[in-house]
């Protein structure tokens, strides 16, 4: 399923990103540091490794800001995350903005948040939070996604259990290209 591919780049790269998260010390290139006032920006910030199960992925943002009058909030500017999947396939996953809330381990994307498989599928949204702790997404405004044989809107997604359970609700409209379930058939 093609939110399962959003849901699980989003959770690795939580995980893998954020420096509290298991207190890791992590491979990358935090870029320049640039403090003005009370703020914090890492310019350029670039991560890569493996996850768990050794599947690798890269991670870099244009920024990554935090203002120490709010030592658990990170702004993220220009997300960008490559991840290779269990079968073998790419993810690529970029986003605008993003918010990390390191006490209550969640991650925001904000803002033009586009994902994209290499095997076909592609999936956009507007804003999601990703809870690292229990691996789950929830997104109240629309999500559209590009399914190998048609495509998937809804005004709300759900993700539960890491993945295991996909909830679309609020006005769901599915197309299917029919030409492809007609060449199946034929077979």
């Amino acid at each position: 399923m093609p939110v399962a591919i959003v849901v699980a780049l989003v959770i690795v790269v939580a995980a893998n990103y954020v420096p509290t998260v298991g207190g890791l010390r992590l491979p990358g290139d935090l870029g320049q540091l640039v403090i003005k006032g009370t703020k914090v920006t890492m310019q350029q910030p670039h991560l890569t490794g493996f996850t768990i199960d050794s599947r690798p992925y890269d991670f870099t943002a244009d920024s990554a800001e935090q203002d120490l009058t709010k030592p658990d909030l990170m702004e993220l500017r220009r997300i960008h995350a490559k991840i290779e999947m269990e079968d073998k396939s790419m993810v690529n996953l970029a986003a605008d903005n993003g918010r990390y809330d390191m006490k209550n381990e969640t991650l925001t994307l904000l803002d033009n948040i586009h994902v994209v498989s290499s095997t076909g599928y592609e999936a956009r949204l507007s804003e999601a939070t990703v809870d690292v702790h229990k691996g789950t997404v929830m997104s109240d405004k629309p999500v559209w996604v590009k399914l190998t044989n048609g495509e998937l809107r809804a005004k709300q997604l759900e993700v539960l259990d890491s993945g295991d359970v996909i909830r679309f609700s609020g006005g769901v409209a599915m197309t299917l290209n029919s030409a492809q379930f007609t060449q199946a058939g034929d077979q």
